[in-house]
């Protein structure tokens, strides 16, 4: 870690503990410098950081202040983090435990729009020419069901999910597990699914999404 990506981390934390909110105005480049012992320089670099995050605002003969959107821009930071050091087994373990848990609201909420989202999600899936699009309409398929739960809360914990299918250890085990004949094996649980959610049917869904998600922590994780 460079010094001034320790200096951008710490200031970070700083924002996040509320010990500079919204409009406050930041320590002079001098103060900072001083009182993190790093040249000026280095704290240009650290706040350059924090203004193309989006966290804080500068204004020639102002300062430097906290921006406005800070809070969202923070919370983004921390989604982010936490897909980086969240496992492919303990994702795993969450789509287990989540993804049979939501079938009641997809069941009583879907709408004709939800249901033609997934088919083409399957389709597309189908006609992948790579891994990489066929994880991409994977992932999707399984964005869009969760959506069609129409409940925001579900709906924001399945996009931090796609981020964490989204580093790199998912990707390689993806990569290593997937056979021609597994993949074909997925579309086909895909399709099952999708009908069994179309036919509102919870328990064939639920029991669809339990077999399909332990098919593949098999074959990812060995058990």
């Amino acid at each position: 870690m460079t010094i001034s990506t320790s200096l951008r981390e710490t200031i970070l934390t700083q924002l996040q503990a509320g010990h500079w909110k919204a409009g406050d105005r930041l320590p002079t480049e001098r103060e900072l410098a001083e009182g993190y012992s790093v040249s000026r320089t280095t704290v240009r670099k650290a706040l350059a950081d924090l203004k193309l995050l989006g966290l804080i605002e500068q204004t020639v003969g102002s300062g430097t202040f906290v921006a406005q959107q800070a809070s969202s821009g923070l919370d983004r930071l921390i989604q982010q983090d936490s897909a980086q050091h969240t496992s492919p087994a303990e994702l795993m373990e969450a789509r287990l435990a989540l993804e049979p848990a939501i079938i009641d609201l997809v069941v009583r909420n879907a709408t004709a729009a939800d249901f033609a989202r997934m088919l083409s999600c399957c389709t597309s899936a189908e006609r992948a020419a790579s891994l990489e699009e066929f994880e991409h309409w994977d992932g999707a398929l399984h964005e869009a069901i969760a959506d069609a739960a129409h409940n925001t809360f579900v709906s924001s914990v399945f996009k931090l999910m796609k981020q964490v299918r989204a580093q790199g250890d998912w990707g390689q085990l993806k990569k290593k597990s997937v056979t021609p004949e597994r993949r074909l094996a997925y579309q086909q649980e895909h399709r099952q699914l999708v009908d069994a959610l179309r036919d509102r049917d919870a328990a064939r869904a639920k029991a669809g999404t339990l077999d399909h998600l332990l098919h593949v922590r098999h074959n990812l994780l060995g058990h």
